[in-house]
């Protein structure tokens, strides 16, 4: 699965300032909020840098990428999937991939658990919400995350986890809306946690959040955040 990603890798960030940024942004968030470094087109050099300046939650949108990457850095790097995500590639991620944000239909899942239960072990993912006002082809809304977990499909399941919600907001300069966005899928995980996983403490993640609004997702209860640009700068 051949790859040209280094090709847009064209803003190289030194050590100094990548460890700069590093330090700026963990000392803005709260001690139980997760930093995942998205690092993807970024090259296996710069990788290894955050990963000698302490970061071990790496975000990737592809699968190829993650592939190129994975076997060459160290072994306890975590690995999240942030991307969407198609059925014929969940095969190749199952042996590693520490979480995967964007399950958006029952068919996913069916075949996140069936590779999760062929390398005999169970897959972390959070239900990707669509909250932005921006079309969008990935997400279910909240009837369809429902119907999702009462499906009795869903109820045989035993080798994933739903750990909690994921959701991207609408991208503009409008704070109110984002914000908006935000408490809208805080207020959703709420619901779902109550409905269905009351007594599942690993229901505990709202992955919400990227370089330019991630304060603004802390604000309203986000546990995890995306960050890229503010990280490694423009690509």
């Amino acid at each position: 699965m051949a790859s040209n990603y280094y090709k847009f890798a064209v803003h190289p960030v030194t050590m100094e300032i990548l460890n700069e940024h590093i330090n700026n942004i963990l000392k803005q968030l709260p001690p139980d909020v997760v930093m995942v470094a998205v690092t993807k087109t970024r090259p296996v050099d710069v990788l290894k840098q955050a990963y000698d300046l302490g970061l071990r939650d790496f975000g990737e949108n592809r699968v190829q990428e993650m592939l190129e990457k994975q076997p060459i850095l160290p072994a306890d790097i975590r690995w999240h999937l942030i991307g969407h995500l198609q059925t014929n590639k969940v095969k190749f991620i199952a042996p590693f991939v520490h979480l995967i944000h964007s399950v958006d239909s029952l068919k996913l899942l069916e075949e996140i658990n069936r590779q999760a239960a062929r390398q005999n072990r169970t897959i972390d993912c959070l239900l990707q919400i669509y909250i932005a006002t921006e079309e969008s082809k990935f997400g279910l809304d909240q009837s369809e995350a429902e119907a999702l977990l009462e499906s009795e499909v869903y109820k045989t399941m035993t080798n994933i986890r739903i750990c909690g919600l994921m959701g991207m907001a609408t991208f503009t300069d409008d704070v109110s809306l984002v914000r908006r966005e935000f408490a809208g899928l805080k207020s959703m995980f709420e619901t779902i946690k109550q409905k269905y996983f009351r007594q599942s403490e690993y229901f505990n993640i709202i992955s919400m959040g990227m370089s330019g609004d991630y304060l603004t997702a802390i604000e309203e209860g986000s546990t995890m955040v995306r960050i890229g640009t503010a990280l490694f700068g423009e690509r």
